[in-house]
């Protein structure tokens, strides 16, 4: 890596927000690109042709960005001489490929418009797959879960809510980007980034209650009434489906030895502190 800036898109994602501290520590010098004004950084939005054109020469690119944005702005990032991409996509491309939402299988068509950009730009690239992305407060998997936790004092649950699933903090994922930025290693390859610990649905629910110092009240309904509720929860489910409940029973777990090896990572396990 040379002492031309990296270029860092989407910095201020959830995994941005982690990112920065983590570049700083390790003494890596970059440029921090964002739509909004913030001291010392690039103002530009990529969506769109000026943005773009504001880009700056980067050999290194690190995108935090969602992935479906690069097909678009691969152009300018190649011509201003990008040789090595780091680039975030998602698990749903393969937990969310059989749904029956037109929403979500518009996800997985756009997940995989970048990638596939991303595999045929001709340089040197890591593809990032996190699964169930958490930061206390600030994302809107758990933390949306413990808004309903705290307010409601219940979790209401499809079937049983024994499918599992591996939470994975947006510090760890932070981790994991910076070190693709100085591993040879992780050229040309995917990686899927789950968490530390692999649990049920209902025992994830469980620890956010325990992370609110509140006693775990978590109640089993029918899927079918637990889809009409969410009719009366969409206030503060805005994104929800009918699908997320049917996949409450279903495994969506990955293996992570290849980002442990490669990578050095090593993810906490699910205990979240709200």
């Amino acid at each position: 890596m040379t002492d031309t800036p990296i270029l860092v898109l989407g910095a201020t994602s959830l995994v941005g927000r982690f990112v920065l501290p983590r570049l700083r520590a390790a003494g890596i010098v970059h440029t921090p690109v964002s739509r909004r004004q913030e001291a010392g950084w690039l103002q530009a939005d990529v969506k769109t042709p000026e943005g773009r054109a504001a880009l700056p020469v980067a050999p290194t690119v690190l995108s935090l960005s969602p992935i479906w944005l690069l097909p678009e702005v691969m152009a300018a990032l190649q011509a201003n001489g990008m040789r090595r991409l780091i680039a975030f996509s998602s698990t749903s491309i393969v937990t969310k490929a059989g749904s029956a939402s037109a929403y979500e299988q518009g996800v997985v068509t756009d997940l995989a418009r970048g990638e596939t950009a991303v595999h045929d730009s001709g340089i040197d690239w890591t593809i990032l797959r996190p699964t169930m992305i958490y930061a206390e407060g600030h994302d809107g998997n758990v933390s949306r879960l413990a808004t309903i936790a705290r307010r409601l004092r219940v979790l209401p649950i499809s079937g049983r809510g024994e499918g599992r699933r591996q939470p994975v903090h947006a510090d760890d994922l932070a981790d994991a980007a910076v070190a693709a930025l100085t591993t040879s290693a992780s050229v040309g390859k995917t990686y899927a980034l789950p968490g530390g610990e692999t649990l049920t649905y209902r025992q994830m629910c469980a620890r956010i209650f325990e992370g609110l110092d509140r006693p775990a009240r978590i109640v089993s309904l029918p899927p079918l009434i637990w889809k009409a509720g969410l009719f009366v929860a969409s206030p503060l489910l805005p994104d929800a489906t009918a699908q997320m409940g049917e996949r409450m029973d279903r495994d969506l777990v990955f293996d992570g030895t290849d980002a442990r090896t490669d990578l050095g990572w090593s993810p906490r396990d699910f205990r979240p502190r709200f």
